[in-house]
């Protein structure tokens, strides 16, 4: 391999693994940056979506000048067991562990590094025992799961899909969504942990059995952007910001897109398709903003 065939394949997408701080084994992918280096920048995804939907994105950012981590929570895409029956999880450790274990493996402390979310990263986030070495975080349609926060017709979809599942997931020993066109297949801890917090109003902050999710939300001083289209059934902003008064510490700026005005369709899974680059354009130069703080 010649001189310059070294750096082109210095630049492109590698796969590798990480380690959890309790021994658990993750699949990643790692984006270098195209450029100088602005910044690095960890992609943690939403529930039962693998790391390969955030291609796009990532492969943006890197040619942007942002180092790129995605990886798989356990349990789901390249960091799922040979079967998921009999696997257990507990769905926090998504956050405690797994987002965890990519912000070391990103972090230097000489290089900004940020943590861009989706969904459950919004969750994760506050249960990080390392958000303190992350810049900015900015999380893209999280919500407190509640039924009630969503339109009429999205409400009763979502108490029918707990309803059916519930069931199939307990014959299985895991929750299909492949089969159901429903993303991955979850762990069947994971699926019966969302359901629980999903029924409460404020997810697992009204859960008596987790006291201490308050004063680990309330440890996060990382300033954050939550993005929360008005088109995302899922996750409302009144969703959002029943979530975001945990991390009642934090600086947070709420961002709303009208998918009238953006020009298309948003949804809970938009942020992160084709045509949402002016999302990751106004995202990067926010990071960039961070990165080099006024004299």
């Amino acid at each position: 391999m010649t001189r310059h065939d070294s750096a082109i394949a210095s630049t492109l997408p590698h796969e590798l693994e990480l380690r959890t701080a309790d021994g658990f084994r993750l699949a990643a992918t790692r984006y270098p940056a195209q450029g100088a280096l602005r910044g690095r920048v960890v992609v943690a995804a939403a529930t039962a979506v693998p790391r390969g939907f955030y291609r796009r994105f990532a492969n943006y950012a890197s040619e942007r000048g942002f180092d790129c981590l995605t990886f798989d929570y356990r349990g789901i895409g390249g960091s799922r067991p040979a079967s998921l029956k009999g696997f257990r999880m507990n769905l926090l450790d998504w956050g405690r562990q797994d987002m965890a274990a990519a912000v070391d493996a990103m972090a230097d402390g000489k290089v900004p590094l940020f943590v861009v979310g989706h969904s459950y990263a919004g969750h994760g986030f506050g249960l990080m025992p390392n958000h303190h070495k992350v810049s900015g975080f900015q999380v893209f349609g999280t919500g407190a799961a509640w039924h009630g926060w969503m339109p009429l017709a999205d409400r009763l979809k979502v108490r029918l899909f707990w309803h059916l599942l519930g069931p199939l997931t307990w014959l299985l020993g895991y929750c299909p969504g492949k089969r159901l066109m429903l993303g991955e297949d979850l762990p069947a801890d994971a699926f019966r942990q969302w359901r629980r917090w999903a029924g409460m109003r404020h997810y697992f902050f009204d859960d008596p059995q987790l006291p201490e999710v308050h004063d680990a939300f309330a440890a996060v001083t990382t300033p954050i952007v939550a993005v929360n289209a008005l088109d995302d059934a899922w996750s409302l902003p009144a969703s959002r910001d029943a979530l975001m008064r945990g991390y009642r510490n934090a600086p947070i700026t709420r961002l709303d897109p009208d998918p009238k005005t953006f020009g298309r369709p948003i949804g809970h899974m938009g942020y992160f398709r084709q045509g949402a680059e002016p999302l990751w354009d106004d995202m990067l130069t926010w990071f960039a903003s961070l990165a080099t703080p006024e004299a």
